[in-house]
This record gives structure tokens, C-alpha cells and sequence, in this order.
């Protein structure tokens, strides 16, 4: 660049274009956008920065400095002249640091913000008392107090034991809540650190890349549009579009220009300083970092903002609702108990129980009805997914993205590098007169063949070199031209490969004559708003080489000829000769573009004006140069077209059928035109219709008196229609009102939007939000598509994408394949499948049997049928093992076959739920357990009427049988009671895996169903089990003693009583799917 240019555009050395440069510090804060805390305090320390008198400002000051204000005003790098920023920091455009600097500096520490302290005694408490806990903390002190003093003067050593179960019980729980936390937490910092944290830097005269958490002060660091940027930095070098987004620091949305003057005196509101977490979305800069980590202003800032208050996944609101009415109701019935034993049982039938043993037999209201594995499996079944998730490319930010994925029910997807492959190669080039493969057209262009100088190859060739983006990699620069790494977007790389290939010197047309011919003075890079580049060049020597050498400044142009044609006035021939661009050699270049965009092929203008009679005054500003640019965008000559292909990724349409079949609907949201993005989506399957409607068809169609007057919530496409499909592009989105978004959000299953802009895009993802109940997720990788990626209810990036849509998204698909969307749709219902299994395993035997053997002791007279200590062993040990065995259970054959859940209407629980719970599994446990009382009582002479309305009778001589005699009988009672529930959970286990596939095709020892935790569960809750039954100092304690042997075998029957009572209710489900049973069906 001559010395004399004003515009300064590039960094002396070229920022690259894609690599990422993601502060270490940032996992800290992937949970902190829009923080409005962040913002209050950002803005707090401009004001003080503003307001209070200015202070002697001294860097050493500055660094040190503990008052967030004071350091702010102490910072003074704003005011520096660039040449006087690297005097400062020792360092160099050129060079960077060298390496003895930055081992010298290292020593300053990480650049990585704090994490504010955890306040683990809030934890702790959360741990020991959330959950079902204080219900056991109640439970604990009524047993406390109903061994003293209420049990003076002869208290029982049982109701101690008890109490003491009750605290093991809550430290086992609480500990295991703490495991589970902590275990869910590393998961996730594992994840989070997956994505890549580094940054550019030039050290030592070389371009590097190193971990941005090995930043130091000094270092000159190079971004690109959708960096973030990793330390604050004084700004050296910035082009003239480049444009940062500080809405985490400001919470405004606007994009603030970088310069490299001064325009305020607070360092906080000043434009030629960029600042760590903020984003780079448009251009690019060079940078000298002058604060990391902890002294960075973000870093001061979240030091003073505190902690982040926590939030309650939906899964977990509904669970902690769910847990309420059980709680309440437990209480109730705790109470009720109690009350019903003071007003009537005491004094109806004295003697039947004292005060201490109705507090404890009452004991089992509150624990039989509290499913204490459930809170635990919540927390397991959302960490067990994700780590699910991350081994298949797929990262999730939060636990709730997880639990959305099971609701998506439409996905807005880009085009490029995720339906198709992400490499585009030029396939065709045409000028007026003539259409050539890449394969030929340095043969054909040859001077032997008739054209003489190859003035329009070398044109082209010009445009395609000089109006690009992309860069080749150095480090590859002795590998064959295919194999050579390139920095940039896709497009821009496929013509820069293709311009390489074009460098034929004996043909006259030489890259490195190009290159050495013109500098670049000025450049508007591409955009999805304007649908093209512009590069300004002006000779900077005189080589042979150079086209047209009394041209003083040439505008060189390449975008969609849509856009473009308008804006040329001529057209080249394969000759060099120009011709007017009439409307007929116009339509001749329509109808070439449209057979090629009907190929799936992307197709480019490149175009090409002087720019001699243009008075660009040196002391132009970079704002005031684009508007001049923008001002003289005509007259163009149509250099020629070129035909870029993408193909398809092969394993997409596979993934898409599985989406569209799981009831998901795609829609392909593009800025590629019109027939381009059409014959993708045929080949893809998001368009399988024949007929596709356009704007003028879709309003003529009978479709709008259908959902005329219709609620938002109703509009959705009938489930016995058929498919329809659509293309619209961004001019017909902006024409559309409130009832063309009804008729294209209820009436389409097959969507393509074409050449959108962000704000388009935006709009598509909130049209579809306000209608139907749609849970709508969206991938994109630009920082253009963050707009809509946040506003989506899923935003899903792209591993290789920009930072601005990695942070914008809620879950990043490493290996950028649509294919992966469709594990996290199943992973997503997966956990709420198994919660329901959860549920429907815990319930019947807690709220029905356990429950119904105190409301026989309390309302029948028997005695208590299951003791408290069984009780409470039951419901928190051997329960809870079972439990969890379910929380590993694999995806069902039909999950990817149902309909999306509705987030809005669909509940963990509904009322074919408690069918299954209380008309269906319930019923059948508790005459089996209670079968069993009666029938071992039967065997020892009490017939049914000798231990029902017995009540206070139950005592010496009754029947002829002794104390101890009938102590002793319900002591063995209670103990089979117990076993026979610990067996019938096995069967209620098995039954609960699976909706409607037989155990046959789904059993947990082998098969596509494998899950042994399943086996292992069982093995531990009949080990527990056993050491009830015999273990000397609980059998002394509690009274439990083991059990003859036919009562270890019945059970069995019993537990596969119910299993096989299931096979059949799913049976008639499978055969006859529009019973009453089959509607009745969870």
C-alpha cells in the first residue's frame, strides 16, 4: 500500500478468516449473554470514567489497581499514538513478541477470568434439605420424638433404629446429590472445553496460532469477522467495514464501528479499543493486547456482578410441581393419620396404639408416597445424555437444550457445509459467447486456437485473484494446488483455487505478475445483505502483465448476477471484446444462470469497471470511501460467469427422512438463489413433491379460508394431509402479511426459502415460533445467522463456524453434520421417556402398596402390614437402585416415529399415566403383597376375619396364641410383605421398559436393547433384601427374620404375573391400535 493512501485497510500482515479466536475465560460465561448484571456494572464504570475527576493515569496504576473505577480511569492506551502503543509494549507490527518476552510475561499470569466463588454452604444446604429430603427431616424428628419423650418410660429401641435410618438416609441422599452435581458438572466443563479456545497472534515474525489463555500483554493479535475477541486491545490496523457487537457489555444490539483515532476520552466508550468477549461481525482488525484476564474490564467486571442465579430446567420444574402435590399430599396423610388416631383410635379402642407407635406407623404416609429415586434420576438422565451427546460430535451448552431437543417439531436449516459438503469447486465459466469446462478453458483460450491475446482469460483471472477473500496457507504453499490449505469462505476459496489454476505464464496469465502489479487500496468485503464483494486496486508497478496499464484504479466485483446484472451496462466476449449488455444478451445470461442454478450449482458475476474519472481524495474517512463506493456500483462490464458446485453430503438425505419421519419438519432458509437452493433440496429430500407453489400460487390457493380466525396455537398442517411444498424468496418474505404466514406455517411441509438476508431469517424463526406450538431449532455458522439462532427456542452452530454463532447457539455440532441433529432429537426424547418409565416404576409401590398397608392398620384394625423400617429401606434403597437402572435405558424402536412433544401441552404426567399406576400395575401388586400376609397368617390358624377389625383385641391369649406368638407372626408378615414387592418390582421393572415392544424383542441381556444395569439393579436390591431379612443386628433392632421358603417362590410368579399381564396390554395395543385400551395406553 503507497504511503500516501489515508484508507487504512489491512494489517500489515493479513488477519486470517477462519480460524477461531475464543477466550479461555469465556466457559465462565457461556451462561452470562445479556446478563443484565454485566451491563448495570458495565455501565456503571463508564459513568464513573466520565464523571469523576481524572486521575494521574499510570499503566502500572492501572494494571494494579483493586477499584474497578479507578483502574478504569487509570487506563490511558486509548491516547496513544500507534507507533507509541508498540514503543509501550515492546513489541512490533512486523514481529509481534518475541519469544524471551513472552516467557518474561507468561509470568503476569493466564488469560483467564475468575470464576466467582462458589457458595458451597448455600449447596450444601440445597443438598441436605431440597428434594424429598425435608420430608425425611420431618419424618426424622417425629421418630426423634416419638422414641423420647414419648416413648418414657419405656422407649423403644425400634423407633431409635428408625430415626436413625431416616438420618442415613438423608446424608446418603445428600451425598449423593452432591456426586450427582459434581459428576454433571465436570461433564459439562468437559464439553464446554471441547470447543476450541485460540487465538492469532504474530510472534517472532510468524503468523501462530496458540491458546488464547496464552495471551500476554503485548502480543498483536489479528481477528476476522466472527472472532471473539480474547483481551482488550488497543487497535492498530482495522478495515474500513469492521464492526464489533457489545451487547454483552452494553446489551444494545447496535454494531459499533473500530477505528484507529480517538473518539471519547473514556476508554470504556472510545471505538480504537476492542474489548475481551466482545465480537468481531464484520471486517477484520489487528490488535495489541494491554489487558488479560482478571485485569481485562470484563474481568473487573465480572468480579463485581457476583454469581449467576441458577435456573430450573423444564424437566426439573415439572418434576419439583410433581414433587409438591406429592409432598403435600404425603403431609396430608401423615396428618390425617395422626388425627385420626387421636380423635377415634385412642379412645375408641385403647390399647391398640400408643402415641409413639402411631407417629411411627403413620411414618409410612410420608415415605411411601415419596419417590425418592426421582430427584436423583433427573439430574443422572440429563448428565448420562449429554456425555451421550458429546461422544457423538454433539455439544450442548446447558441441561435444558437437552430436554427442548425432545420438542423440536421444525428445524430451519442453512445450505452450505451443512446439507452439502462445504467444499465448492468451480465447475463451468462462460462469457457471452461461450461456455467452458474448468477441465478445457486454458486449452481452448491457447493462441494456437483463433483468440489471440487471452484479454477476457486474463480479466478473469484479475477478478477472480484480486476481488477475493480467501487466502492460500504458507505452511502449505510446496503441496499440489488441490492439497494447499486455504483461509477463508467457501465460495471466495473455490474461485481463489480456481484463479490459482488459471496461472499459466506461457499463456500470459501469471499470479505472480498479478500480484506484484496492483495493490489494494480499498475493499467491502461480501455480505448476505448485499450479495457481493468490491475490492478497489491501483497499479503499483509497470510489469508486462498489467491489464490495461492506462487504467489509474480499477473496481473489481464478483456476486450473484441477480444482484449484479442490474448494475452492468456491458458485457465481455471470449475475445476481450465488449459488447452493450441488451436485454436479449441479458435474458441469453438469465436462462444460462438458471440452467445452471437448476444443477445445484452457485453462480457468480465477475465484474469489472475503471475507476479513473473517480475523485478519491486522500483525506477520506474508511465510512465516507464505502459511500463513494457505493455511489459509483454501475457501469459495470460483465467480465463473465462462473458455476461453483457443492455437493451434497451423502449421509443427509438419510438424516433428513429420519427428521421428517419423526413428525420434524425441514425448511431450507438460504441466500442462494432461487433454483440453486430448489435443486439442493430435491436432492436432500426437503422438497419431494412435483409441484412446488410459489408466492402468487400459495395466495390463489384455498388454503386461507382454512385457518382464517384460527388461534395461533391451531396452526399447523392436518395430520391427513398431504405433503405440499413452497419456495419464497427474501423479496416475496418482505411482501408477506399475518395471513401468508398462516397459510405457509399451517399449510406446508416443504419449505425453501431463498436468497434471505439475517433480518429474513430472523423473521422465518419467529413466524414459525408464534404458530402452531412449534419448538423451532436453527443452524448456521455465520455471524449473520446469530440474530437468529438466539431467537430460536434450539440455536444450533456449527463446530467450524464463527464464534459470534457459537455463542449465539445452545448446542454446537462438532463435526458440522445434520446427521447429528438426529441423535440429539432422540437423546432429547429419550429423557423424557425414561423419566415417565421413572415414575411409572416408582409409584405403584409406593403410593399404592405401601400406602394401602398403613390405611389397613389405621382404618381396618390389622396390624401394620409392612413395618416402618421396611417402609422407609423400601422406598429410598431398594426402589432407588431399580430406579436408576432405568435412566440407562436405550432409545425405543418407535421414538424417532412419534410426534414431537408439544412443550406447551404435552406433561411428564397425564391421566393415562395414573391408569397405568393405579388401574393397571397397582392393582395388581397390592392384592399380590397382601395375598401374601393373609396366607402365611392363614398358616399359622388366623383365618381373614381373625386379623382384620381386630384393633385393640390383638393382644395375650388372643386366638389362644401368646405375646411373643403373635408378635413373631407379624414379624414374619411384615418380612414377606417385604419380599413379595421387592419380586414384583422386578416384574414392574421389566414391564415399564417399553411402551408397546414386547420383552421378547427388547430383553437387557443381549440385542439392540442391552441395558445391564437393568440385571445389576436387580442383584442389588435382592442383596439389600437379604441383609434385612438376615442380618443379626437388624433382625435384633428391627424385628426382621427370615422367611420360609415358599414365600421366596410365589413372589416370582407374581412378578412375572405382571409382566405377562403387560405383554398382553401391549399386545392388544400393537393389534388393535384404535381400542379403547390402546387410547387408554401411556
Amino acid at each position: 500500500m503507497s504511503s500516501n493512501n489515508p484508507v487504512v485497510q489491512e494489517s500489515v500482515v493479513p488477519p486470517r478468516s477462519n480460524t477461531t479466536s475464543r477466550s479461555a475465560s469465556d466457559t465462565a460465561f457461556n451462561d452470562r449473554i445479556k446478563n443484565p448484571e454485566i451491563q448495570i456494572q458495565y455501565r456503571t464504570l463508564s459513568i464513573h470514567a466520565d464523571s469523576i475527576e481524572k486521575e494521574e493515569r499510570d499503566p502500572k496504576k492501572a494494571a494494579n489497581a483493586t477499584d474497578p473505577a479507578s483502574a478504569i480511569r487509570q487506563i490511558d492506551v486509548h491516547r496513544l499514538a500507534i507507533e507509541e502503543v508498540y514503543t509501550r509494549f515492546s513489541t512490533s507490527p512486523i514481529v509481534g513478541l518475541e519469544a524471551t518476552a513472552v516467557e518474561r510475561r507468561v509470568k503476569d499470569g493466564k488469560n483467564v477470568i475468575s470464576k466467582p466463588p462458589t457458595q458451597y454452604w448455600k449447596k450444601a444446604l440445597n443438598y441436605v434439605f431440597g428434594g424429598f429430603n425435608f420430608l425425611m427431616w420431618i419424618a426424622f424428628i417425629v421418630t426423634v420424638l416419638s422414641y423420647k419423650p414419648l416413648g418414657d418410660p419405656d422407649p423403644a429401641v425400634f423407633n431409635l433404629g428408625v430415626a436413625v435410618l431416616l438420618l442415613l438416609v438423608i446424608i446418603v441422599s445428600a451425598t449423593f446429590y452432591a456426586l450427582v452435581d459434581w459428576h454433571a458438572s465436570r461433564i459439562m466443563n468437559s464439553i464446554k472445553n471441547l470447543v476450541a479456545e485460540d487465538a492469532s497472534v504474530i510472534r517472532d515474525g510468524k503468523h501462530q496460532t496458540v491458546p488464547a489463555r496464552d495471551l500476554v500483554v503485548g502480543d498483536v493479535v489479528t481477528l476476522s469477522m466472527g472472532d471473539r475477541v480474547p483481551a482488550d486491545l488497543r487497535l492498530v490496523t482495522v478495515s474500513s467495514d469492521v464492526r464489533f457487537d457489545r451487547s454483552l457489555l452494553t446489551g444494545e444490539s447496535d454494531m459499533i464501528p473500530g477505528t484507529l483515532d480517538l473518539t471519547s476520552d473514556n476508554a470504556l466508550e472510545t471505538r480504537n479499543v476492542a474489548l475481551a468477549s466482545t465480537f468481531v461481525v464484520q471486517g477484520s482488525c489487528t490488535g495489541v493486547v494491554f489487558a488479560i484476564g482478571d485485569k481485562s474490564v470484563m474481568g473487573r467486571i465480572v468480579a463485581m456482578s457476583g454469581k449467576t442465579k441458577f435456573k430450573l430446567t423444564t424437566v426439573q420444574k415439572e418434576v419439583w410441581f410433581f414433587t409438591k402435590i406429592i409432598s403435600t399430599l404425603a403431609l396430608g396423610l401423615f396428618a390425617l393419620a395422626l388425627i385420626i388416631w387421636a380423635a377415634w383410635l385412642r379412645r375408641s379402642f385403647p390399647g391398640f396404639e400408643t402415641a409413639s407407635v402411631a407417629i411411627v406407623n403413620s411414618i409410612g404416609c410420608l415415605t411411601a408416597f415419596v419417590p425418592q429415586g426421582l430427584p436423583v434420576c433427573v439430574a443422572l438422565s440429563l448428565t448420562i445424555v449429554a456425555k451421550r451427546m458429546a461422544k457423538r460430535n454433539v455439544l450442548v451448552k446447558n441441561l435444558a437444550t437437552i430436554e427442548t431437543l425432545g420438542c423440536m417439531s421444525v428445524l430451519c436449516s442453512d445450505k452450505t457445509g451443512t446439507l452439502t459438503v462445504g467444499k465448492m469447486s468451480v465447475q463451468n465459466i462462460a462469457f457471452l459467447d461461450g461456455e467452458f469446462s474448468v477441465d478445457d478453458i486454458k486449452d481452448r483460450f491457447s493462441a494456437e486456437e483463433g483468440f489471440g491475446a487471452p484479454l477476457a482469460l486474463r480479466a478473469l483471472h484479475m477478478v477472480a485473484r484480486l476481488c477475493n477473500g480467501a487466502k492460500f496457507d504458507s505452511a502449505s504453499a510446496q503441496l499440489p494446488l488441490d492439497e494447499r490449505q486455504i483461509k477463508g469462505d467457501a465460495t471466495d476459496s473455490a474461485i481463489l483455487r480456481f484463479s490459482e489454476g488459471l496461472s499459466v505464464p506461457s499463456i500470459g496469465v501469471s499470479t505472480p505478475s498479478l500480484l506484484e502489479s496492483y495493490e489494494k487500496i480499498f475493499e467491502i468485503p461480501f455480505n448476505s445483505r448485499n450479495k457481493w464483494m468490491l475490492t478497489v486496486v491501483q497499479p503499483s508497478v509497470e510489469p508486462a502483465a498489467r491489464l490495461d496499464s492506462e487504467a489509474d484504479k480499477w473496481m473489481l466485483v464478483k456476486g450473484g448476477p441477480d444482484v449484479l446484472f442490474p448494475k452492468c451496462n456491458n458485457i465481455m466476449k471470449a475475445d476481450g471484446s465488449v459488447l452493450p449488455l441488451d436485454s436479449n444478451r441479458r435474458s441469453q445470461l438469465q436462462l444460462l444462470q438458471e440452467r445452471w442454478s437448476s444443477q445445484g450449482q452457485r453462480v457468480l458475476a465477475l465484474c469489472r469497471r475503471t475507476l479513473g474519472g473517480v475523485a478519491m481524495d486522500a483525506t477520506l474517512s474508511p465510512n465516507d470511501m464505502e459511500q463513494l463506493m457505493y455511489r459509483n456500483l454501475g457501469d459495470l462490464t460483465l467480465v463473465g460467469l462462473v458455476g461453483i458446485r457443492d455437493p451434497p453430503r451423502s449421509d443427509v438425505a438419510g438424516a433428513i427422512k429420519i427428521i421428517r419421519r419423526a413428525g420434524v419438519r425441514v425448511f431450507m432458509v438460504t441466500g442462494d438463489f432461487k433454483l440453486t437452493a430448489l435443486a439442493i433440496a430435491r436432492q436432500v429430500g426437503i422438497v419431494t413433491e412435483e409441484k412446488v407453489d410459489d408466492l402468487k400460487a400459495m395466495r390463489t390457493s384455498p388454503m386461507a379460508r382454512r385457518y382464517a380466525g384460527l388461534d395461533p396455537p391451531v396452526i399447523k398442517p392436518a395430520e391427513n394431509d398431504g405433503d405440499r411444498a413452497l419456495v419464497l424468496t427474501g423479496d416475496d418474505i418482505e411482501s408477506l402479511e399475518a395471513a401468508d404466514w398462516d397459510m405457509i406455517v399451517g399449510g406446508y411441509t416443504e419449505i425453501v426459502f431463498a436468497r434471505t438476508t439475517p433480518e429474513q431469517k430472523l423473521r422465518i424463526v419467529e413466524q414459525t415460533k408464534a404458530r402452531g406450538d412449534n419448538t423451532v431449532a436453527v443452524t448456521g455458522d455465520g455471524v449473520n445467522d446469530a440474530p437468529a439462532l438466539k431467537a430460536s427456542d434450539i440455536g444450533v452452530a456449527m463446530g467450524a463456524g464463527s464464534d459470534v454463532a457459537k455463542e449465539a447457539a445452545a448446542m454446537i455440532l462438532l463435526n458440522n453434520d445434520l446427521t447429528s441433529i438426529v441423535v440429539a432429537i432422540e437423546m432429547g426424547r429419550l429423557v423424557f421417556d425414561n423419566l415417565k418409565k421413572v415414575i411409572l416404576y416408582l409409584m405403584p409401590a409406593g403410593t399404592y402398596t405401601e400406602f394401602l398397608a398403613v390405611f389397613c392398620n389405621v382404618f381396618l384394625g390389622m396390624q401394620l402390614a409392612l413395618s416402618s423400617y421396611l417402609q422407609v429401606c423400601f422406598s429410598i434403597t431398594n426402589d432407588v437402585v431399580m430406579s436408576i437402572s432405568l435412566m440407562y435405558e436405550k432409545p425405543e424402536s418407535d421414538l424417532m416415529l412419534r410426534k414431537p412433544r408439544n412443550a406447551r401441552t404435552d406433561r411428564l404426567t397425564d391421566w393415562r399415566f395414573f391408569v397405568q399406576i393405579y388401574l393397571f400395575i397397582g392393582l395388581m401388586m397390592w392384592p399380590c403383597a397382601m395375598s401374601m400376609w393373609f396366607l402365611w397368617m392363614s398358616k399359622q390358624g388366623l383365618g381373614f376375619y381373625d386379623v382384620i377389625l381386630v384393633y385393640n383385641k390383638w393382644t395375650d391369649g388372643y386366638k389362644g396364641f401368646s405375646t411373643d406368638q403373635l408378635n413373631e407372626f407379624v414379624s414374619v408378615g411384615q418380612c414377606i410383605y417385604y419380599i413379595t414387592m421387592v419380586f414384583m418390582q422386578y416384574g414392574g421393572l421389566l414391564a415399564v421398559r417399553n411402551r408397546r415392544v414386547s420383552i421378547l424383542q427388547s430383553n437387557p441381556l443381549w440385542g439392540p436393547r442391552r441395558n445391564l444395569a437393568v440385571p445389576l439393579g436387580m442383584t442389588g436390591t435382592l442383596l439389600i433384601g437379604v441383609v434385612n431379612l438376615y442380618g443379626p443386628g437388624l433382625q435384633r433392632v428391627f424385628g426382621t427374620t427370615p422367611i420360609p421358603g415358599m414365600f421366596w417362590g410365589i413372589p416370582f410368579a407374581f412378578a412375572a404375573g405382571i409382566l405377562t399381564m403387560d405383554e398382553i396390554r401391549k399386545l392388544i395395543v400393537r393389534t388393535y391400535p384404535n381400542s379403547i385400551i390402546a387410547k387408554m395406553a401411556w
